[in-house]
């Protein structure tokens, strides 16, 4: 049987970031075959990795991008915070920003094999939570904003017109109150019956006279549905006299798309 030395399990694990004794057993069970020992170590690590899959991933981080032709924002999630501060990771996650970039969101699918390297040597579930281009026309402008210091939610926006701040602020708003729906015309309509309903068995609403318990519901579904998960019916949080409806049209800034992406 071939001696394992200390220099060959330290060849091993520079090449694979394996944990020092995983190298020096698959350097074992294969008597010393260093690329025997390198499969060894990845099929362990994928079959380990399938068994995180299903770990939340409530860590990571969130990147975007933007030029004059199209704005790209991805979201990779981790299990925990040193994770997500890990070189490794942070390199992938931009990895992932430039491929959905340059190629489109199903660019992330020539990444599997990478993603699930990393997860293998990092020890966590690693995932792409989300990824999401969209294009800009003449005229129109793309911004992009990623809530500090954590960078796990972050925004995208095409709009035209108004001022230059304004777009800016709407992607504020947007991570802060993270719309459902983007106009009310966008809420299915099961959606907004089974909200009826619910409300409508309210001891507030059934203590009150029959022939008023449907006004009453409808500005129920105004003030408490419609105004959390709306985007232009919320309030402003820029200026709370406002909703984001009535902010844009002063500002005469015109939302085209928008998407928000977050790993908590």
């Amino acid at each position: 049987m071939t001696e394992i030395t200390a220099a060959m399990v330290k060849q091993l694990r520079d090449a694979t970031s394996a944990g020092m004794m995983d190298c020096k057993r698959a350097l074992q069970e294969t008597d010393g075959d260093f690329d025997a020992a390198v499969k060894l170590l990845r099929e362990k690590g994928m079959a380990s990795a399938a068994k995180r899959a299903g770990r939340e991933t409530t860590e990571g981080i969130v990147l975007t991008q933007a030029d004059d032709s199209h704005g790209t924002i991805v979201a990779v999630g981790c299990e925990t915070e040193p994770v997500s501060k890990n070189e490794d990771f942070l390199a992938f996650a931009q990895d992932v920003l430039r491929e959905v970039h340059a190629r489109g969101e199903d660019a992330v699918s020539v990444l599997e094999e990478q993603r699930a390297d990393l997860a293998a040597r990092l020890g966590e579930n690693i995932q792409v939570v989300g990824a999401r281009r969209i294009s800009a026309g003449p005229g129109e402008l793309l911004v992009s904003y990623v809530h500090p210091p954590a960078k796990k939610i972050g925004v995208l926006v095409d709009v035209r017109g108004g001022s230059p701040e304004l777009p800016l602020e709407l992607a504020m708003h947007i991570a802060f109150a993270r719309p459902t729906y983007r106009v009310r015309e966008n809420v299915p309509a099961r959606l907004v019956e089974a909200e009826r309903e619910i409300l409508e068995k309210l001891p507030e609403v059934t203590s009150k006279p029959e022939d008023v318990r449907a006004k009453i519901v409808d500005g129920m579904l105004n003030k408490r549905f419609y105004a959390e998960s709306v985007l232009e019916e919320q309030t402003w949080i820029h200026d709370t006299s406002l909703t984001v409806g009535q902010a844009l049209e002063k500002g005469g800034t015109e939302l085209l798309e928008y998407s928000w992406l977050s790993v908590s």
